[in-house]
């Protein structure tokens, strides 16, 4: 077994701390990473906190925005050499035999696939633990391959809030001709201003004050449009193609932004509430409007998405901070005080 420290919740909505465990030692086809970078997403603060009522196993290490450097590979790996920059994201393994894994959509396995921290192993030996910590062992399979011209730190991030934009964008055609708005400008909302605007997309945030009008400008959107504005919603109604909804609150008006939509547009939810939304259908049917959802990319996905991020320059907006900051760093996310992503620097663990 291979000896690992991170940070870790050792029963629900606790504060994470110091925490000392082990590793497996690297089968046929696993990949040895040393663990340079994770960020921090706000997926990690609902599941230490059991929000999500998925009965959370503890102790917990959260993470799966990681972003190193390999440091062994198995005897039968092919597709990545020690020293090479990887990633890995929100899952580990899928069952690899269901129809949707074997379309290349293991991110909706129909049994489920092994999330990066919390979940079991498919052969049932360890709940799984993420990247807050020095060293993973993942199966090549599920290893990205991070360009070189990303930095690590600032490339973290697309490992969950690059891929959640970029599939979606991706799956509804988001490109030249089409109006896009992005409903919250935070970790998950600047990305998805930024891949979309590079799609070539007309990029409009709807946010709902105006503090941000001057990031969204900088980040690529076209246009800015403050939502507790009624007004200014009536005069964008059936305008949007695609409306990315990247916000986790429960408390939106969400008949608001389904009227925003042109005929047989979509809404399509990333973000992840702790609460049911709740809004009337009238504003879908009289206008064949659809609401959908969104979750991560499959693992060929997300290898196309850190490709396309090479090629257009395309990193998330960070603060780096030391894993002793962490307590701190979640109760900023909560407060909405960052811009725009947390990332952890495991070099000072």
């Amino acid at each position: 077994m291979i000896k690992a420290k991170g940070y870790a919740s050792l029963k629900a909505k606790a504060p994470l701390t110091p925490f000392s465990f082990e590793r497996r030692d690297p089968k046929d086809h696993d990949v040895v990473i040393d663990i340079k970078f994770c960020g921090i997403c706000h997926s990690d603060i609902h599941m230490v906190r059991d929000e999500w009522g998925f009965a959370s196993p503890f102790p917990m290490v959260p993470g799966h925005e990681i972003a190193g450097v390999v440091r062994a590979v198995g005897p039968k790996v092919t597709k990545y050499k020690v020293g090479d920059h990887v990633g890995v994201g929100c899952m580990v393994d899928s069952c690899r035999e269901c129809a949707h894994c074997e379309q290349d959509l293991e991110n909706y396995c129909i049994p489920g696939n092994t999330g990066t921290y919390g979940a079991m192993e498919r052969d049932g030996s360890a709940v799984t633990q993420g990247g807050y910590s020095d060293i993973i062992v993942v199966n090549e399979d599920f290893v990205l391959r991070i360009p070189d011209n990303l930095p690590l730190d600032k490339a973290a991030p697309l490992l969950c809030a690059g891929i959640t934009t970029y599939s979606p964008l991706r799956h509804w055609n988001a490109g030249p001709g089409k109006k896009v708005g992005v409903l919250g400008l935070g970790g998950l909302g600047h990305m998805a201003v930024k891949i979309a605007s590079a799609m070539g997309a007309h990029v409009v945030v709807l946010s709902h004050s105006e503090k941000k009008r001057e990031d969204a400008k900088k980040l690529g959107a076209h246009e800015f449009v403050v939502t507790k504005d009624a007004e200014v919603l009536k005069q964008n109604g059936l305008s949007f193609d695609l409306i990315i909804n990247t916000v986790s609150s429960a408390d939106l008006d969400m008949a608001s932004f389904f009227n925003l939509l042109k005929l047989d547009g979509t809404l399509v939810s990333v973000g992840a509430p702790d609460k049911p939304l709740t809004f009337h259908p009238f504003p879908l049917i009289m206008m064949r409007r659809n609401y959908a959802g969104s979750v991560i990319g499959s693992i060929k996905e997300t290898q196309e998405m850190l490709d396309f991020c090479g090629k257009h320059n395309i990193t998330s907006e960070i603060e780096v901070i030391s894993p002793k900051q962490v307590n701190e760093a979640y109760e900023r996310v909560l407060k909405s005080d960052i811009r725009y992503r947390f990332v952890l620097d495991m070099s000072q663990l």
